[in-house]
């Protein structure tokens, strides 16, 4: 029946360590060094391996969840098969906002730095559009949208092409501003002029978190890959570690080959001397070459991540209607192209409700990390869950040391949240407490065919509690608009020994039994998979 296809399993190892990739390496190369740099200064490194070491142990988690269960929008579905619909009903409204937004931001980016080339796009204040700047965005979605809508075999090699420049350019640049590097950069005002606060603060604020929080795109696009039990956990850990190293490398050749004398303002004023970071530097090294290099990546680089956010966020909406808690017209996928279109059309219009004026790339990505991060919480708990009430699920990729590693991301991820601030914490956890009173009033509606809503409840409730106790500490705490009545470092500690407990009370408050659903629409090879749509813990080894 037209409108209810199945999903093309035709992305190899290669398409999906590129979606990782290219979801990384995006307008954070370009932006994030010089905003971590005015938080950290020359510390700034700590901040990126902070974050690197935060998304690989998440990454680790979700290597063996995308390799043991390869759904669509696999963020949004373990929540529902480890703890019912409502959590995943909560996950999905979070993740609506955290990966329309990207796509926004992104085309947002590649404006900017072609206001180099083109004035006319950009106002007079340097950063939001003119009504032709707002356009010439509006057809990068367009154009995106309709590499999307044609299938995914297009999406995944136009994205293979674009990310292959993407890494050749960062390259480069890392090479040749080596040559230029002065370490005396590297002790102006100090090592650290902001304090361990500072470094901690650019992790979740300066576009540390928002770039690398693309490394679940493998997960997403799961039910769309060849072989997904060997190279979903592959494409995960290869799309952090590559692009970690790259992170690194350009945030010491931003701090070390910036002219001293323009460091006279400190690493605060910094902001103020580099309107387009990278290619700026470049002009005042004298390397021309460089910066016509730069500007050219600088709309390719963040486009290609736009591109694939824009169809990752589809996939999100089309997970968040298969667990039965947003519209089912969303679920419907294209028989001839293997396409959610009706999730695609949704996630281009949010897309471009992002471009419209909103504040500075640097204020929304803040915004954009800590929803991410919220998002990918609840992953930990889910993969711990189901050693115990999914024993008998086929796991190609074993993390061992779950019991190690899954209350530690939980843990580090909270931090992030924590970071982040009371300004974005608290309309952010609170509009998730808003959801969650919404899902009560209309419980009517809640799906409870599989899971009661009494189950449900008692499924979800420390999540909430984890809501309203993070929300207390951050107003309390010291960072973003706190109250700084509660100092460092035993704010973060209480956040650590909260987010532990919270960790242990969300794994045994878990289904008695995981509920899978498998689709036929994206389970193809069904010789290790239930033949009936809706079995419980059917899968076994």
């Amino acid at each position: 029946m037209k409108g209810q296809g199945g999903f093309k399993k035709q992305l190899s190892l290669v398409d999906l360590t590129f979606l990782g990739l290219g979801s990384i390496i995006g307008s954070g190369w370009l932006f994030a060094a010089m905003h971590v740099a005015t938080s950290a200064g020359p510390a700034g490194w700590i901040s990126w391996l902070i974050g690197a070491v935060a998304v690989i142990l998440l990454g680790l988690v979700y290597a063996e969840l995308g390799g043991a269960i390869p759904r669509a929008g696999g963020t949004v579905r373990y929540p529902v098969y480890s703890h019912g619909p409502l959590i995943g009903y909560l996950m999905g409204f979070a993740s609506l906002i955290a990966f329309s937004s990207v796509a926004g931001i992104e085309v947002e980016a590649a404006r900017q730095y072609m206001t180099a080339w083109w004035p006319a796009l950009t106002g007079a204040n340097g950063n939001s559009p003119t009504v032709l700047g707002w356009f010439i965005q509006l057809v990068f979605l367009i154009a995106f949208f309709l590499i999307n809508y044609y299938g995914v075999k297009l999406f995944g090699k136009t994205n293979t092409i674009l990310t292959t420049i993407k890494f050749i350019v960062p390259t480069i640049t890392i090479i040749a501003l080596l040559t230029q590097i002065k370490g005396v950069n590297f002790t102006v005002q100090g090592f650290a002029p902001f304090g361990f606060s500072g470094i901690e603060s650019a992790v979740s604020t300066a576009g540390i978190v928002f770039a690398f929080l693309g490394f679940q795109q493998a997960v997403g696009f799961a039910s769309e890959a060849k072989n997904p039990q060997r190279n979903v956990p592959l494409a995960i850990i290869l799309a952090v570690v590559l692009s970690a190293v790259v992170y690194e490398l350009l945030q010491i050749v931003f701090v070390g080959a910036i002219p001293t004398h323009m460091l006279n303002g400190g690493w605060a004023g910094v902001k103020g001397e580099f309107v387009l970071p990278f290619k700026d530097i470049a002009v005042v090294l004298g390397f021309g070459w460089l910066a016509f290099i730069i500007l050219l990546d600088a709309i390719i680089s963040p486009s290609g991540t736009a591109n694939i956010y824009l169809s990752a966020t589809s996939r999100v909406i089309f997970g968040w209607a298969r667990n039965g808690t947003f519209f089912k017209v969303f679920q419907r996928i294209d028989d001839n192209s293997g396409v959610p279109r009706a999730a695609l059309w949704l996630a281009f219009l949010m897309s471009a409700f992002w471009t419209l004026p909103f504040p500075s790339w640097g204020q929304l990505v803040s915004v954009v990390s800590a929803a991410t991060v919220i998002t990918y919480i609840v992953g930990p708990i889910s993969a711990r869950a189901f050693r115990h009430n999914a024993p008998n699920l086929e796991r190609p990729f074993f993390l061992k040391g779950m019991g190690v590693i899954g209350p530690l991301a939980f843990i580090i991820a909270s931090l992030i949240i924590y970071w982040t601030g009371w300004k974005t914490d608290s309309w952010l956890m609170g509009s998730q407490l808003l959801m969650f009173v919404l899902y009560l009033v209309f419980r009517k509606a809640a799906p409870t065919n599989r899971v009661s809503f009494a189950q449900q409840l008692h499924s979800t409730w420390w999540l909430v509690a984890y809501y309203i106790v993070m929300m207390g500490i951050s107003y309390l705490g010291t960072f973003d608009g706190g109250k700084a009545l509660i100092r460092g470092p035993w704010d973060q500690i209480l956040v650590a020994v909260v987010s532990l407990a919270v960790y242990y009370w969300g794994v045994k408050a878990a289904l008695p039994e995981a509920d899978f659903d498998t689709d036929v629409a994206e389970i193809q090879d069904t010789a290790t998979q239930p033949h009936q749509v809706g079995a419980r813990v059917p899968v076994t080894k």
